[in-house]
């Protein structure tokens, strides 16, 4: 810390560790380095910021740069959900990959085995969820050769489950997805990870079926608290136009085959039979 910061120093250096994205983590600094004392004892405290500053003006050209054009790294989302398998060398990320996905990535003692990112299914009671490994994080990840892609694709990811062997690991992680607005939970060898990645993800799953036959399968991922008429635009569009009521069996309804309308807010598990005019 300077020697008597002011005011203005200190209110720059709040928002730099509020900060959420580089581009307000840059704009603090500016102002840090702006409202610095300037004396022979903040010399080391200048240029620390201006290190700062050149660190973070570099990522962000790196992901400008990725953004120009596709990405080799580029994936398509597929599935309800995308789940990335973030962590460090020899956490366990492929072999977990192997347990929960069709996925067969390359597993071994030796560290960075993972080079690029491997994509698995999960299957989820019929619900589609890709898995997406991460290759292992390190210190400065974002200014490795390919992080800037990498961490593309962890921004996009709808879920992170983070993988380390200690705290430290753990804090590395942490300081390289500073940045990254995505819901995580941590892998703590679980047997029951699957339930608890669904559960994170605030989905449910909805069955429909046609009068007089059994539920379909497999069933539709739709988030908690979604409505009859969202499933029914999930199915066609032309359910809404021509609407008449619909059949419920489970638990968001008082006895199975109740009548309801548009608006019934469904629930995980639910059996939908949508009737037209």
């Amino acid at each position: 810390m300077a020697t008597n910061p002011g005011y203005e120093y200190i209110n720059a250096l709040k928002k730099y560790h509020e900060a959420r994205t580089t581009n307000e983590k840059l704009k603090a600094l500016h102002e840090m380095l702006k409202t610095a004392p300037k004396h022979k004892g903040s010399e080391n405290l200048l240029a620390d910021i201006k290190s700062k500053i050149a660190k973070y003006k570099r990522t962000i050209e790196k992901e400008a740069s990725q953004k120009k054009g596709a990405s080799k790294f580029s994936l398509k989302k597929e599935g309800a959900a995308t789940i990335c398998l973030v962590g460090t060398t020899n956490s366990g990320k492929s072999t977990l990959l192997k347990k929960l996905t069709n996925a067969n990535p390359e597993i071994a003692q030796y560290p960075f085995t993972t080079k690029k990112p491997e994509v698995g299914t999960l299957d989820y009671n019929g619900i589609k969820l890709q898995i997406i490994e991460i290759p292992s994080i390190v210190k400065n990840f974002r200014e490795t050769k390919n992080g800037p892609a990498f961490l593309s694709i962890i921004r996009l990811s709808d879920l992170i489950v983070l993988m380390f062997n200690n705290i430290k690991e753990k804090k590395i992680i942490e300081e390289e997805l500073y940045d990254i607005d995505v819901q995580r939970i941590i892998f703590k060898n679980q047997q029951n990870i699957s339930d608890e990645i669904w559960s994170k993800l605030g989905l449910i799953k909805v069955y429909t079926k046609q009068p007089g036959k059994n539920k379909e399968y497999p069933p539709l991922a739709l988030k908690k608290d979604s409505t009859v008429r969202e499933l029914a635009e999930h199915v066609h569009k032309d359910f809404i136009k021509k609407f008449k009521f619909a059949r419920i069996w489970g638990s968001s309804v008082k006895f199975n085959s109740q009548r309801v309308g548009m608006d019934h807010i469904l629930e995980d598990n639910d059996i939908v039979e949508l009737h037209a005019k």
